[in-house]
């Protein structure tokens, strides 16, 4: 996964995680998996019949909203995604188009901040949420702050209940728990790049809190994010350290049960045995 963007192609442990896992479903989030993933001819009933385990990346929501800007500045587009939620796509005036062209290509990140439809605002709260709950994309469903505080809890239940999620700030963390949760070894470590498109682009503090408030919902999941991802670092880490002193400690026993085994204790009639062996020795000279 390109760690640079979450865009509408990516879906994205408590301390003891749920393995998020199942058949493919047709309710809430997992209606969405026929627009994300094509399937060729004949694979439908063989992906349903395969189970699945659900992880994301979650990155840094000022970051990645100003890499997204940057990405559709240079044409980038997601026309093709159709948003299936509940059965069908949105109409044009749930989800108005926020240009009027092919692309977006050169918006500046004013404009960009101007549209309201702009669905780069909270996309990880909503790639993440179960939007069935909210009435998907009809804002009209429920009032504006019934239905944040729905999909802001909806996505930190399933965030919680995934295999796994990482934070691209903290690579080798992320790593270290991705190898430890599913008993693999990658073959190098894990490299942190801090320079990124995002990080190059020079905004003002004004414009910074803008961003934060387009993506309050974002900030707010992001900040349960990192504390969730920090206990389980710490956990899996215990759990890692117990485990280490336990094998120490059973290696210790197996080595001195072999040197029992190896230096058996002497009986009494050891001292007679070697008296008789050295006697015959000076018979035989």
């Amino acid at each position: 996964m390109d760690n640079e963007h979450l865009t509408e192609t990516e879906n994205v442990f408590s301390l003891q995680p749920k393995i998020f896992e199942g058949r493919r479903q047709r309710g809430g989030r997992e209606k969405e998996e026929a627009d994300l993933f094509p399937l060729l001819p004949g694979t439908s009933e063989v992906l349903h019949e395969r189970n699945f385990y659900y992880i994301t990346m979650l990155r840094d929501p000022v970051s990645r909203y100003l890499s997204e800007w940057k990405h559709v500045q240079r044409g980038a587009t997601w026309k093709t995604s159709l948003h299936m939620c509940d059965g069908r796509s949105p109409t044009p005036d749930e989800l108005p188009t926020c240009y009027p062209g092919d692309d977006w290509s050169g918006v500046s990140l004013r404009e960009f901040m101007d549209c309201t439809y702009n669905l780069a605002n909270n996309r990880q709260v909503r790639m993440l949420a179960d939007l069935s709950l909210v009435g998907c994309y009809n804002l009209t469903f429920m009032n504006e702050s019934e239905r944040n505080t729905i999909l802001l809890q909806s996505a930190k239940n399933n965030l919680k209940n995934m295999a796994f999620f990482g934070l691209t700030e903290f690579q080798r963390k992320t790593q270290f728990l991705f190898e430890r949760t599913f008993n693999l070894k990658f073959i190098s470590p894990f490299t942190q790049f801090n320079i990124t498109r995002a990080s190059n682009v020079e905004i003002n503090e004004g414009a910074r809190q803008r961003i934060e408030e387009l993506n309050f919902l974002d900030v707010q999941l992001y900040e349960y994010a990192k504390d969730l991802f920090q206990q389980r670092y710490h956990h899996t880490k215990q759990l890692e350290h117990q485990r280490d002193r336990q094998k120490r400690r059973e290696e210790r026993r197996l080595q001195r049960e072999h040197r029992g085994h190896r230096w058996p204790k002497e009986d009494g009639n050891t001292e007679g045995a070697v008296t008789e062996d050295y006697n015959s020795q000076v018979v035989r000279w």
